[in-house]
């Protein structure tokens, strides 16, 4: 009887044993699936991060050609200010311009007339000359 009970003992440690061996050999296979998520988990982390720096560089990009792009408008805003400036400085010449062409104008009319007096006031001295003569 004791023989049987040690049997039964053995034959159970063998059943108990293979029950053992194969749930290590389940976990150890849960366990290589998990590390294998684990590694698929990394690399999708990697490409995120890829994709950050990307994004990143592209947004200091953006920062510098939009601070470029405010300096040209302050430069054309600028230029505009002084072509404006040069503006009113050519009206203003052009007024005075014509301010003196018109005393020019005056000055010119009177030198006509006074030529004119004195090529009547010539012709009545020569025509007195020639009668008196």
């Amino acid at each position: 009887m004791v023989a049987t009970e040690v049997k039964n003992l053995a034959n159970q440690t063998a059943r108990a044993t293979e029950e053992i061996s194969s749930q290590i050999a389940a976990v150890q296979d849960e366990t290589r699936s998990a590390v294998d998520d684990i590694q698929g988990i990394r690399d999708i982390i990697g490409k995120i991060n890829d994709i950050s720096t990307a994004i990143a560089a592209a947004v200091e990009r953006q920062g510098v050609s939009t601070s470029e792009i405010a300096r040209n408008v302050q430069q054309a805003a600028t230029g505009t200010e002084e072509v404006n400036a040069n503006i009113e400085t050519v009206s203003m010449a052009a007024n005075e311009t014509g301010s003196a062409a018109r005393q020019v104008m005056g000055a010119t009319e009177s030198l006509t007339q006074r030529a004119d007096d004195l090529s009547r006031e010539v012709a009545r001295f020569l025509a007195g000359v020639r009668s008196s003569g």
